[in-house]
C-alpha cells in the first residue's frame, strides 16, 4: 500500500530541514495506492503471492473487499476511483488462506505441451536450428517426466539450457541417448539438486539395462 520513510525523516530533522513538519513528505505510495488513485481502470499484478509472508494474503482482505485503506501516519483514507482488475499468481509453494481464496476466481495454467513450448522457445531464439530445438525438447520433456523428481525443470530453465547449448556450440547429436553418458550435457541448467541428478541417473541406468 505505502511505505513510511522514517530514516529520511530522522536525517532531515537532524539537518534542520523544514520538510519534517509534514509527515506526508515521507509517505511513499505503493502499487495498490497507485492503482486506487488511477483515473483509468488499472490492472494490478501481485506476482507469486505464495512467496510472501504467511500473513500477507490475510492482510489484504479488508483492502480488497472495501477497495480502500487507511494511512495511519497522515490519517487519510485512500479509496479506489476505479475498481482495479487484480491478477494474483501463485506457484502453490504454500497453501493460501481459505478466506482469501473465497474472494478469488481460480484459473489453473497447465504446463505447456511440446508444440506450445516450441513456440515459446522460438520467441526467444528465432534462429535456433530446428534439429537442435527438437532434440533439446525431447531431452527436456524426458527429464520432466522422470518419476520422483524433487524439482521438475521449468520453462525458464529450458531457455537457460538452450542458451548454454548455443553458446557452447553443442551439436544436436550430443543430446541423444548416448550409452556412455547418462544425462544430457550442461544438465546443471535443468536439474537443480543432487538428489534429482542421482535419481535421473538411476532411472536411465535401469532403462538401459532393460533394453539390453
Amino acid at each position: 500500500m505505502y511505505e513510511y520513510d522514517a530514516v529520511s525523516r530522522l536525517r532531515d530533522s537532524q539537518l534542520g530541514d523544514a520538510r519534517v513538519h509534514d509527515i506526508g513528505n515521507y509517505i511513499i505510495p505503493g502499487k495498490l495506492w497507485e492503482a486506487f488513485v488511477s483515473e483509468r481502470q488499472p490492472v494490478l499484478l501481485i506476482d507469486e503471492i505464495d512467496k510472501a509472508d504467511i500473513e500477507f494474503p490475510n492482510d489484504l482482505l479488508h483492502e480488497l473487499d472495501r477497495m480502500e485503506f487507511f494511512v495511519y501516519e497522515t490519517r487519510q483514507v485512500i479509496r479506489a476511483k476505479q475498481r482495479p482488475i487484480i491478477i494474483i499468481t501463485s506457484n502453490n509453494e504454500k497453501e493460501l488462506p481459505d478466506a482469501f481464496l473465497r474472494r478469488c476466481f481460480f484459473h489453473y495454467i497447465r504446463f505447456p505441451d511440446k508444440e506450445t513450448m516450441e513456440q515459446i522457445v522460438r520467441v526467444h531464439y528465432p534462429d535456433l536450428k530446428k534439429r537442435l530445438l527438437s532434440e533439446a525438447l525431447e531431452a527436456f520433456f524426458e527429464i520432466r517426466e522422470a518419476p520422483g523428481l524433487k524439482k521438475r525443470p521449468s520453462t525458464s530453465e529450458l531457455l537457460d539450457w538452450i542458451k548454454l547449448l548455443v553458446a557452447e556450440d553443442i551439436p544436436p547429436e550430443a543430446l541423444r541417448g548416448d550409452p556412455r553418458k547418462l544425462i544430457p550435457p550442461l544438465y546443471g541448467a535443468l536439474l537443480k539438486n543432487e538428489q534429482d541428478v542421482h535419481l535421473f541417473e538411476r532411472l536411465l541406468f535401469m532403462n538401459r539395462k532393460r533394453k539390453e
